[in-house]
């Protein structure tokens, strides 16, 4: 890993409860925030709760900032109870909830408009790698963002996720994964040199305690965006340990 600040992300998608984040906060306060950065993304529900020095996220946002859009929540709104990271473009809300390149571009810049940061994941299925499109793939959707920016913002995260390891059990190995990251930070090169080797690009797809500090070795891989994983405090916490310099 690189001078970066390393950074995980807890993604609790449809789980959790007060009770796990009662657990949670203390374990993750007591982790040198000098060292590691640490996120927990709960469902919207819980975001109103407190949660002391833990850097709060949002798993969705609306790509509008107001109207008649029931059931959605804009980036100021996630702004007003203390949220500061938001996760744009997931493999589920993207096949799920028909979330194109373009909404996601949309997301990203509301999300930068707030002054939240957004944690923009890319990936491809196990069909696109297997017929060689991957990094076609990924540099679609990485320029599908960059391209709608009116600039290179330095509050930008990627994360790394391959459809074909969410949820799945399997895992890149560190060679794919880091061909991939590398890959990223050169096409943010051609927008920025500078700003692109300091963004942190995040690998996200069945990590664990066991293969994470591994993974986090990587000259581009700056941590994590943790599923399953983040719902075990002891699991969490120590691919949080496994990510400091």
């Amino acid at each position: 890993m690189s001078a970066r600040l390393p950074l995980v992300v807890a993604n609790w998608k449809l789980n959790g409860n007060r009770d796990l984040l009662a657990e949670m906060l203390p374990a993750l306060t007591e982790l040198d925030a000098s060292q590691v950065e640490t996120v927990l993304c709960t469902p919207f529900v819980y975001l109103g709760d407190e949660f002391g020095d833990v850097q709060k996220g949002a798993q969705s946002v609306a790509s509008q900032s107001s109207g008649a859009f029931t059931g959605e929540v804009s980036a100021q709104m996630l702004r007003e109870v203390g949220c500061h990271y938001v996760i744009i473009g997931h493999s589920e809300r993207r096949a799920m909830f028909g979330e194109t390149d373009n909404v996601v571009a949309q997301k990203v810049k509301a999300t930068l408009d707030a002054g939240l940061i957004p944690i923009v994941c890319v990936g491809e299925t196990e069909q696109e790698r297997e017929s060689d499109a991957t990094l076609d793939v990924i540099t679609k959707q990485v320029k599908s963002v960059m391209d709608i920016l009116p600039s290179f913002s330095d509050s930008l995260v990627f994360a790394y996720e391959p459809v074909w390891a969410i949820g799945t059990g399997k895992t890149a190995t560190c060679e794919q994964a880091e061909e991939v990251h590398y890959n990223i930070r050169q096409i943010l090169m051609s927008y920025n040199h500078e700003l692109a080797m300091s963004t942190r690009i995040l690998y996200g797809g069945s990590v664990k305690p066991e293969n994470s500090k591994e993974l986090f070795s990587s000259e581009n891989i700056d941590g994590g965006l943790i599923g399953g994983a983040s719902l075990d405090v002891e699991s969490f916490t120590a691919i949080c340990e496994n990510a400091v310099a």
